[in-house]
């Protein structure tokens, strides 16, 4: 490995190394990886590949994905307007909107026991119903 700018401390990888990381990013499997790059020991050299380029590893990974997004939503495109199936429309359509940000609110349902609404004679009866006594003083002796 060169070292080609001291300021930057860039290296040159060699194409072993760049296969490697290839590899590890298509496959997602160390072992594989550096079996495929050529290197003895395939297992400990991949382990230990893996941990040296992470952070290439991840940025080239990030990019794959990246360069993948536009044919992802031509995919969805043909599947909203074009599928047999209308869920798979629907559900195509769902997905643009939301990637689009218009996601519709979500519906929280509220639900108001009976408690709330009633009033406090009404309340107070029910109370007496249950525990057999009219008077709220003697609640706490009946709980115990």
């Amino acid at each position: 490995m060169q070292k080609i700018n001291e300021k930057e401390e860039v290296y040159l990888r060699t194409n072993q190394q760049e296969k490697f990381i290839e590899q590890y990013c298509l496959s997602g499997n160390a072992t594989k990886a550096a079996e495929v790059a050529g290197y003895a020991h395939p297992k400990q050299r991949g382990h230990e590949l893996k941990n040296r380029y992470g952070s290439e590893i991840e940025e080239r990974t990030k990019k794959m994905i990246m360069d993948c997004v536009p044919g992802a939503l031509t995919q969805l495109r043909t599947l909203s307007e074009g599928a047999e199936s209308e869920s798979v429309r629907l559900g195509a359509v769902k997905d643009i909107l939301d990637r689009a940000g218009l996601k519709p609110t979500e519906k929280v349902q509220t639900e108001i026991s009976h408690v709330e609404t009633a009033s406090t004679d009404e309340l107070k009866r029910e109370l007496e119903a249950l525990t057999g006594s009219s008077s709220i003083s003697e609640i706490p002796e009946l709980v115990n």
